[in-house]
């Protein structure tokens, strides 16, 4: 077992937190009905505001990305609405189940590695009276960036609400929330934005915001939004995630959110291109690679799990993901978000290539590492084209 303050960390969510970050959970906790604390939530909101892309309200939950889309599907779905949902993938399949759990759902499918038949799509908008589309942005199971502006676009020309989880992508990529005319944007913390686990961060429209209404005495997002408003929370917060999530926003609006999406990119753009110089084949499909993570399929050798990523994590000290449920063992998942660097990158494939030679895979040593300097080598504007389709 590696040294876990002493490991190259990549995977896509939870991610490595930076020290100020750190430094921030040890700050000394102050009472939640305090002006103190109403100051710290307006810094909070409003660096949301900015990274979100939006004027619109935003609140915070104490909770996962799972108790966002929740609070976000329950507040805007009842027994008899029809919703739309879309799933390509684990997270796709999470959020169609939520809402098959509040609405009638019609689930609109595509292969997992694979983007979204937006005639299909269409289609089941016309089917009839739609209250709400759900999507995932960013599926993290499987490297997909799903066709976002297009399906909100779609949705909103059928009068239906634009419910999106951007778990994985917000902060690290741009989504323009108003631009795209999305009503809810759901983010965990402890993806794009490099914060702790254990807050939901929920962008809402004012047609949605209209639309609330009370299915939980915990979940219910228009409590939240009051209370936001107030300069307050419903219920006791997390409140040294609060103090993080706060510092942790103010590191990526220091770094300017343009420099963050370039660095993103480009890390994407050397991460397929090292992938591929060691003979591995990536699963999502070319037109709907993600910029946060890339999935890479094990190559045919003997127990590749353990003989790749295993060996990866208990020899090297290098972390990356595996896959889940119908993927699992079957492909392994490199994130390349929030504070994740090119020199991290280099660690992460020159393990890679040391685990790939005693797997028995055959390949040229050094192909990877050699493909990744050369594409940071590259002036930005003279780098691939990243293939992300949102």
């Amino acid at each position: 077992m590696p040294d876990l303050e002493d490991v190259t960390f990549l995977l896509p969510g939870p991610v490595k937190l930076h020290p100020r970050v750190l430094r921030a959970l040890s700050l000394p906790s102050m009472p939640h009905r305090s002006p103190e604390f109403t100051a710290a939530l307006g810094h909070l909101t409003e660096g949301l505001k900015e990274v979100f892309g939006t004027f619109q309200d935003v609140t915070v939950l104490s909770g996962s990305g799972t108790a966002g889309m929740e609070a976000a599907v329950g507040s805007l779905v009842k027994k008899g609405d029809r919703v739309v949902a879309l799933s390509n993938g684990k997270f796709g399949e999470r959020m169609a189940d939520i809402s098959a759990l509040h609405g009638d759902a019609v689930r609109v499918t595509a292969p997992w590695g694979q983007g979204f038949d937006l005639g299909e799509v269409e289609r089941a908008l016309k089917g009839g009276e739609t209250k709400a589309l759900t999507f995932v942005l960013n599926e993290t199971s499987t490297g997909v960036m799903n066709q976002g502006k297009e399906i909100a676009w779609l949705a909103r020309e059928h009068g239906a609400l634009v419910i999106m989880d951007a778990v994985t992508a917000v902060g690290s990529v741009p989504v323009p929330v108003d631009e795209w005319g999305v009503d809810v944007c759901i983010v965990g913390s402890q993806k794009c934005l490099a914060a702790p686990p254990g807050l939901a961060f929920l962008s809402v429209s004012e047609e949605a915001y209209s639309r609330l209404h009370r299915f939980s005495y915990y979940l219910d997002l228009k409590k939240h939004i009051d209370k936001t408003r107030a300069g307050s929370t419903p219920f006791t917060p997390a409140v040294p995630l609060y103090l993080a999530a706060t510092e942790a926003i103010r590191i990526a609006l220091e770094e300017g959110l343009d420099a963050r999406y370039e660095r993103t990119r480009r890390m994407a753009d050397a991460t397929r291109a090292a992938a591929t110089a060691l003979g591995l084949e990536l699963y999502a499909a070319e037109d709907v690679r993600s910029d946060t993570v890339t999935a890479i399929r094990y190559p045919d050798v003997p127990d590749a799990e353990k003989a790749i990523r295993g060996r990866m994590k208990d020899a090297h000290g290098v972390l990356v993901a595996g896959g889940q449920d119908e993927v699992k063992g079957r492909i392994f998942r490199i994130g390349h978000m929030a504070n994740a660097r090119p020199e991290e990158l280099a660690g992460c494939f020159h393990a890679l290539e040391s685990c790939l030679i005693e797997a028995g895979h055959d390949f040229v040593p050094g192909a990877g590492t050699g493909a990744l300097v050369r594409a940071f080598s590259r002036a930005p504007d003279a780098a691939v084209a990243s293939g992300r389709s949102a």
